[in-house]
């Protein structure tokens, strides 16, 4: 079971508009957090949900998508995320980022398969700006955000290939928006003792 939803768990760019998520539905999602491992257990990761649609476009202003695909927007207007889990670090509780870059890739890969479980799906999103959005999210003195996750139900195919002769990892698109996410096999994965 922790196979499919791992496999099913891709980076959605496109979701449906119809379907909504709940606050309560994002709190579900955070909850998780809480069982996860977190470095010297310090714990300083703070979330910060959106599932207004006024706020979430306001949000949406401020992320940059795919950026492999350079010559597209994405998502593609009328496909926009319906919430944001915005992670945060609390700065006064450790200012150690680099320590708790581990946390946060934990964090959100556990609300992402929680997501898949529930019929939803979304991205990891690492590049936005950053003053605006701590602007924008009035957050408190210290707390800085690190990364967003895009939240909704999938509205688009994503199909997982092996890596090509050529080796190369960038994911792409045909005409028909299939999404294609080349990955390598397990034999390339795997170093061993010669």
């Amino acid at each position: 079971m922790l196979k499919e939803l791992v496999i099913k768990n891709r980076s959605y760019r496109g979701y449906d508009p119809k379907v909504r998520l709940t606050r309560d539905d994002l709190l579900d999602l955070v909850d998780l957090t809480r069982y996860t491992a977190s470095s010297v257990n310090e714990q300083p990761l703070r979330y910060y949900i959106a599932w207004e649609k006024e706020e979430v476009e306001q949000i949406l202003l401020l992320t940059m998508w795919a950026k492999a695909l350079k010559d597209m927007q994405l998502p593609h207007p009328g496909k926009e995320p319906a919430a944001f889990i915005i992670i945060c670090q609390d700065m006064n509780i450790s200012s150690n980022t680099t320590r708790f870059q581990r946390d946060v890739g934990v964090v959100a890969q556990t609300m992402l398969l929680a997501a898949v479980e529930k019929g939803f799906g979304g991205c990891m999103i690492g590049s936005f700006y950053k003053p605006q959005l701590k602007e924008l999210l009035n957050l408190p003195e210290g707390v800085e955000p690190n990364l967003i996750v895009a939240l909704g139900k999938p509205a688009e195919k994503v199909v997982l290939i092996d890596v090509g002769e050529d080796g190369s990892t960038e994911y792409y698109r045909d005409a028909e928006d299939t999404h294609y996410v080349p990955k390598r096999s397990l034999k390339d994965l795997v170093l061993e003792a010669k």
